[in-house]
């Protein structure tokens, strides 16, 4: 399709206005009357030499979990943690640091296998304690959590 210079100014300033190629398409069918798809706009703009930016999307504050962590003073030094963003493949994931300093990630598949992954020291055991309250905090994280 070919734009006057009038519309090919227009869609640059669209695009420097920030707006999306899904606007820009809304604004060129109804204000110079042409249907266009979605990718014909994105050419369109891209054969006008326009830089366009997609807009990061904007989360919401709900969208966006800080990482649970579990007070280590009721619990024998174990700290426990939930990330914001699993694991690929996890169901839940987080960390946990055990009493002795050493940290590694933990993982819940969907199929309800729990994993600690090894770290620096592949040969690496926590101590007993240590895992029972790493379990019961677990526990009580994803019971809270709705798991």
């Amino acid at each position: 399709m070919d734009l006057t210079e009038s519309q090919k100014t227009t869609v640059g300033q669209w695009v420097s206005a920030g707006q999306s190629i899904a606007d820009i398409q809304r604004q060129l069918s109804d204000q110079f009357k042409l249907s266009m798809t979605y990718m014909e706009v994105r050419f369109l703009v891209d054969d006008l030499n326009i830089i366009f930016e997609e807009p990061e999307p904007e989360l919401d504050e709900a969208e966006v979990e800080e990482p649970e962590v579990v007070d280590e003073s009721a619990n024998g030094g174990v700290v426990l943690d939930v990330d914001a963003l699993m694991l690929p493949g996890a169901l839940v994931s987080g960390s946990v640091t055990f009493s002795d300093g050493v940290s590694l990630k933990w993982q819940l598949s969907v199929e309800g296998q729990l994993g600690l992954i090894p770290g620096d020291d592949p040969a690496y055991r926590p101590n007993p304690e240590d895992v029972q309250s790493f379990q019961m905090q677990l526990e009580e994280v994803l019971r809270s959590k709705g798991y």
